[in-house]
C-alpha cells in the first residue's frame, strides 16, 4: 500500500517551465554574471525549450560566441536591439549538446558558420547606433562606492 501511494506522487510531480523575466526579453541586452564571459555584454536572442537563454556577443564585437546561458546569471539592462526576422530555429538544446566522440574542444565549421551567419545580421543592428559597439565591447565591474541595488541598467 505505501508503494502505490510514493507511485502517485511521483506521477503527480511535472516539470515546470522556466518562466523568462521581463528584464530579459529577445533583443535585450544583458550582463553576464558569471562563466568564462563575467562582466561581458551579450545580447539575448530568445529562450531554448530546457529554459536557458539563447545568447551572442556578437563573437565579432566582443568575442562571445552564440552559447546557453541560466537567466540567474544575466542581468538585463534597458538597452534592446532588434532580433526580430532572424532564423534561430535550428539552434536548440540538442544544437549545444556535446559528441560522444569529442576529440578535444574544436569548434566545428558548421558553428564557425551559423556564428558568422547571426554576427552578420546582429552587426547590422548595432552599426544603426554607433555608441552600441562600444558599449557592448566594454566589461561591466563595480568599483567602490557603487552599490548595485541602486544602479539602474
Amino acid at each position: 500500500k505505501a508503494q502505490l501511494a510514493m507511485a502517485k506522487i511521483i506521477k503527480k510531480s511535472k516539470t515546470q517551465k522556466t518562466k523568462l523575466r521581463k528584464s530579459l526579453q529577445a533583443g535585450t541586452v544583458a550582463i553576464l554574471l558569471a562563466g568564462r564571459y563575467r562582466g561581458k555584454r551579450v545580447v539575448v536572442l530568445n529562450q531554448l525549450k530546457s529554459g536557458l537563454l539563447l545568447v551572442t556577443g556578437p563573437f565579432g564585437i566582443n568575442g562571445v560566441p552564440l552559447r546557453r546561458v541560466n537567466q540567474t546569471y544575466c542581468i538585463g539592462t534597458s538597452t534592446k536591439l532588434g532580433v526580430r526576422g532572424m532564423k534561430l530555429d535550428k539552434f536548440t538544446d540538442q544544437y549545444f549538446s556535446r559528441s560522444k566522440d569529442a576529440e578535444g574542444e574544436k569548434v566545428s565549421a558548421e558553428r564557425k558558420a551559423d556564428q558568422a551567419a547571426l554576427d552578420k545580421d546582429l552587426t547590422k543592428e548595432v552599426a544603426k547606433n554607433p555608441a552600441l559597439k562600444k558599449y557592448l565591447r566594454a566589461r561591466f565591474s563595480l568599483t567602490r562606492g557603487m552599490l548595485p541595488h541602486e544602479l539602474k541598467f
